[in-house]
């Protein structure tokens, strides 16, 4: 009864609905949200906008999502009958952008000497020179 990573794609399926294979390689977290995501018109086969969730996809349409202020591009390699683990969803696509590089970290920042705020005695010159302090 149980499955291993490659029983749940399913070899003799040669298409499914966007919005289910959507859900299936867990790229969205629910089915409606899949529909939503494809109704909303964020989602691409082949560079064709769709905008209905029961459009098709087979196997080596390349997908493309809008999502959380990035795209995904993901190519298509199976389908599942069920959802199934993390393990079985990677088999069912391919990630074909290239993964972000890490950010370099900022050189430190330098101060010349009297920039930025005044130190509390400079304050307190700075005060005695304006006749502020006399209240």
């Amino acid at each position: 009864m149980g499955t291993s990573g490659l029983t749940a794609v399913q070899p003799g399926l040669e298409r499914q609905r966007v919005d289910k294979w959507l859900w299936h390689a867990r790229v969205v977290r629910t089915r409606s949200a899949a529909a939503a995501l494809t109704t909303a018109g964020h989602v691409r086969i082949n560079g064709q906008r769709i905008d209905a969730p029961s459009q098709a996809v087979r196997p080596g349409d390349v997908v493309t999502v809008a999502l959380d202020r990035a795209v995904r591009v993901l190519k298509v390699l199976g389908f599942a009958e069920r959802r199934g683990s993390a393990d079985n969803a990677r088999v069912l696509c391919e990630l074909l952008e290239p993964r972000p590089a890490a950010r370099p970290d900022p050189p430190p920042t330098v101060r010349e000497a009297g920039a930025g705020r005044p130190t509390k005695r400079q304050r307190r010159a700075m005060e005695r020179f304006t006749g502020a302090d006399e209240g």
